[in-house]
């Protein structure tokens, strides 16, 4: 529901949340917001009480305490309603604190609400407040009922509407944001581009700068990116998400270290962001700086206990810290928090992976090789694995601890899904040279790799000879093996599109495709075959399609 009044008159069908642990201020806040005409009011004592709320109705206005004693403070609230899309964008978020210190302004204004204000305020303040907020939410009306339905497209067509209407002159600035934000996710990055460029033309805002920095990096156009945002952390040191993006780009152009520094130095701006701290103790452990990271993740583990980006990576990088220390007693203790609150297959898994680190880091070797070969029947009996980083730091510690075959095997696995990348068939090696058993592992890798060449030879050979189906169905035998091999998920994709071109559509070899495609845009996200295959994927009708979920035989 928007404000359709912004001098305040009409609002006595709005509705309105208040959250704060006081039920004093409350009791102030609803009288305020009475005198305004609002009648529909729903209140909050703290975080989870505020959510639960916020899930079931959609508010116009939302007056937030920025400290809610034990539990999610405003910060958090306000950071888990973004990501989770439970406000709209003619929605009023205030959050309001009794807090001066950077930390919390910083914390609150990296998430946007719509003004921070801080006590003690009276009540001409406030709906002075509401007043200029009020004004500016206005022509957002048909873009929240598109983005609502997540109608993105139909949002944009509604922002341009907005931005031709004379009365919105003075909101262009805002649409045109809103309208590049919306391009960038449905992934029309040259279309958002040329927004960013059409607002830098009149300022040189630093969102704008930084959005036109988002395209380069999508483009892979790494050092134009990076150029464009130390300009805009050199003029606005405050500006958070040019930290995080600029650190994305210095690790792609491979500067480790600067990217390390940088998020050092954001998280210094504002520590109580959860992912930044994870990320920043991971890159110091991948660096060894262990100071650094044990830093990090202590922070992480703090800030997280009621944020809704809780994750276990803060505590198995902690645990690992302290293996590395030789306190093996904290470690299982912080293994055991993440088993009991995030206890999946997955979380298991790198739950054990960590344990077994911490028993080898300590000299536990007798505990180590026990862990290794329970990590070893975990993997025997999951498809679930790390990425590829992650699997090869994996094998090389299963080969350590003594889990030879399950090594082995991991290798293997790495090289049916890279076989025609030299440069990881060398690291492959490397990790068998680093164990004494170089020519155990030659014999490996050449294997894996032969297998890999055959079983791609024999889909294509089966394509080019003109037997479709059957290049099909050994296509799909081979996709276990190949989970993570790009150029396999590519030419799948290539062959079901020429099969339903010859053979037409049903519905059952479209879902096929589709999940195929998926898979290889996921696997290689900067290649534009899948955009353009899938492009051609729905250009097949599907009043045409069978109904059945025939395949290929």
């Amino acid at each position: 529901m928007a404000f359709d009044n912004p001098t305040l008159k009409n609002w006595a069908n709005k509705k309105a949340l208040l959250i704060d642990d006081f039920s004093g201020i409350l009791t102030v806040m609803r009288s305020m917001l009475r005198h305004l005409g609002i009648e529909n009011l729903d209140q909050a004592l703290n975080g989870n009480e505020a959510l639960l709320l916020l899930e079931k109705n959609r508010y116009d206005l939302v007056i937030c305490d920025y400290n809610l004693g034990d539990g999610k403070n405003g910060q958090q609230i306000l950071e888990e309603v973004k990501q989770r899309e439970l406000i709209l964008p003619s929605a009023i978020w205030l959050i309001v604190s009794a807090e001066k210190g950077v930390e919390a302004v910083m914390g609150a204004a990296e998430h946007q609400p719509d003004g921070y204000v801080v006590k003690p305020i009276t009540e001409t303040a406030l709906l002075a407040r509401l007043a200029r907020i009020a004004e500016k939410k206005i022509i957002f009306r048909d873009i929240d009922r598109a983005m609502e339905a997540k109608a993105y497209s139909v949002a944009v067509q509604a922002c341009d509407k907005c931005l031709v209407d004379p009365k919105n002159k003075l909101h262009i600035i805002d649409l045109l944001r809103l309208k590049a934000q919306l391009l960038l996710k449905i992934e029309q990055p040259d279309k958002a581009r040329a927004v960013f460029e059409q607002v830098m033309a009149t300022r040189d805002f630093s969102w704008a700068k930084t959005g036109l920095a988002k395209v380069h990096l999508i483009n892979n156009e790494l050092y134009a990116a990076k150029t464009l945002l130390q300009e805009v952390i050199q003029d606005n040191p405050n500006y958070l998400e040019a930290y995080d993006i600029l650190g994305e780009c210095l690790l792609r152009l491979e500067e480790s270290e600067a990217a390390k520094k940088l998020l050092a130095a954001a998280t210094q701006l504002s520590p109580n962001s959860v992912l930044r701290q994870r990320n920043l103790g991971e890159l110091a452990m991948k660096l060894g700086d262990f100071a650094t990271a044990e830093k990090a993740f202590r922070r992480g583990v703090l800030v997280g206990k009621y944020s809704f980006h809780k994750t276990p990576d803060s505590y198995l990088g902690l645990a690992r810290v302290c293996g590395l220390k030789g306190d093996s007693t904290e470690a299982l203790k912080l293994l055991n928090i993440v088993r009991e609150e995030f206890g999946t297959n997955d979380i298991e898994l790198k739950a054990k992976i960590s344990e077994t680190h911490v028993f080898n880091d300590c000299g536990a070797l007798a505990m180590a090789r026990r862990a290794g070969n329970e990590l070893s029947e975990i993997l025997s009996n999951t498809t679930i694995r790390p990425d590829l980083a992650g699997c090869m730091d994996l094998a090389k510690l299963l080969l350590t601890v003594g889990a030879t075959e399950s090594g082995n095997d991991l290798i293997r696995e790495i090289i049916l899904n890279h076989h025609d990348n030299p440069v990881q068939i060398q690291e492959c090696q490397a990790i068998f040279d680093t164990q004494s058993m170089s020519h155990a592992g030659a014999e490996v890798i050449a294997k894996a790799s032969r297998e890999a060449s055959e079983m791609m030879d024999k889909g294509m050979l089966l394509w080019r000879s003109g037997e479709l189906a059957e290049a099909v169905n050994w296509m799909r035998k081979c996709r276990p093996k190949m989970s993570t091999n790009s150029r396999f998920f590519l030419n799948n994709a290539r062959l079901l599109i020429t099969y339903i071109e010859k053979n037409g559509p049903n519905r059952g070899l479209l879902d096929e495709a589709r999940e195929v495609i998926a898979k290889a845009d996921q696997l290689s996200p900067d290649n534009r075959r899948s955009a353009e295959m899938m492009e051609k994927l729905a250009a097949f009708s599907i009043d045409s399609a069978s109904q059945s979920d025939s395949r290929a035989s």
